[in-house]
């Protein structure tokens, strides 16, 4: 199939390596703002390149992948979906809700299948850990713990723009809690520092977060995150049942060190970065996309679940704020 490619920076010059190297993808065709960019990729990849967004979609290329800055987003999808073309869509759908639930809307009154970014769903352990929940392995679960620990805080200009560490790094945690148990979530409490960079404080967010989602079942799971974890990327997620514990991420590449006398695990060069710990589910979410192109399977993590997702980003953002629980059913609107 051929496919098209919009954005090239870090995570889009990433998907146009993954793309390449996908047997399910004849040709590939890139654009960006940049022209650089496009220049860059093109010549140590077998692309072609378009001047513009809309020459891409009048390339005769049969889906997209849109890696752009999040305020191209919204624009981007839709003229995608009005060109009838399968897209897969970096998280988030838009900046706010209030876009989100437009963009939503008009997508699905198109029909066309979209897929949103949210590779944890695509990860070997993570998925191991769904199933184990699934199948009744763990019991009755009743506690989840999530961390996403980033090795240094992105660049001011990003942080300024973000929406918060709820709405562009927490979100992973969130979606993966859904994900992997199976559950909503119905109420919401954030708490958090700013201790490191100013900028975090001048942009109302915060460096370090903790967050405590009530499931529809009353299970309780706690979110963690950081911008400063000099050690390494570090993903985690814990699941304790009344039959079992389970884990993802323990493995020799964790960013850890221990001081138990004795200790040597972790005891591998730690991941560095989102880039190399989930490489390989990139690709599986890559393949996944053209699986759907080829109308062979439906989208495996939808506009609704990004919103849903959204949703509980937008409750953290609120409770931090007010210094409170915030339920979902008060921030929460329906497509």
């Amino acid at each position: 199939m051929r496919l098209g490619l919009i954005g090239l920076g870090r995570i889009g010059a990433f998907h146009a390596d993954t793309l390449s190297a996908l047997d399910a993808v004849s040709s590939l065709v890139v654009t960006d703002a940049v022209p650089a960019a496009a220049a860059a990729i093109a010549a140590r990849l077998p692309v072609e390149v378009s001047d513009s967004p809309e020459e891409l979609l009048a390339a005769g290329v049969d889906g997209v992948v849109i890696a752009a800055a999040t305020d191209a987003h919204p624009e981007l999808l839709l003229a995608a979906a009005a060109a009838g073309l399968p897209v897969f869509c970096e998280k988030p759908v838009a900046r706010t809700m209030d876009e989100g639930l437009r963009v939503a809307r008009r997508v699905g009154d198109t029909g066309v299948p979209v897929q949103i970014g949210y590779p944890r769903r695509f990860d070997a352990g993570f998925a191991a850990a769904r199933a184990a929940v699934a199948a009744g392995e763990l019991g009755r679960l009743h506690t989840v713990r999530s961390t996403t620990l980033d090795p240094a805080p992105p660049p001011a200009a990003y942080v300024a723009v973000s929406g918060g560490i709820f709405r562009d790094c927490a979100v992973h945690d969130f979606d993966a809690v859904r994900w992997v148990t199976g559950r909503e979530v119905v109420e919401v409490y954030a708490t958090g520092s700013a201790i490191g960079d100013a900028v975090f404080a001048g942009s109302g967010d915060v460096a370090t977060a903790a967050t405590v989602l009530t499931l529809d079942d009353e299970t309780v799971a706690v979110v963690s995150n950081t911008r400063y974890n000099p050690r390494g990327y570090d993903v985690r997620l814990e699941l304790h049942g009344t039959a079992d514990s389970i884990a993802v991420g323990l493995e020799p590449k964790l960013p850890l060190r221990s001081v138990e006398p004795g200790a040597t695990f972790p005891d591998a060069e730690p991941h560095a970065f989102f880039m190399d710990r989930f490489a390989a589910a990139f690709r599986a979410e890559l393949a996944a996309f053209t699986e759907v192109v080829a109308g062979t399977r439906p989208s495996p993590c939808t506009v609704e679940d990004a919103m849903e997702t959204g949703w509980v980003a937008e409750a953290a953002t609120r409770s931090l704020a007010e210094h409170r629980p915030v339920r979902l059913d008060d921030v929460r609107r329906p497509l």
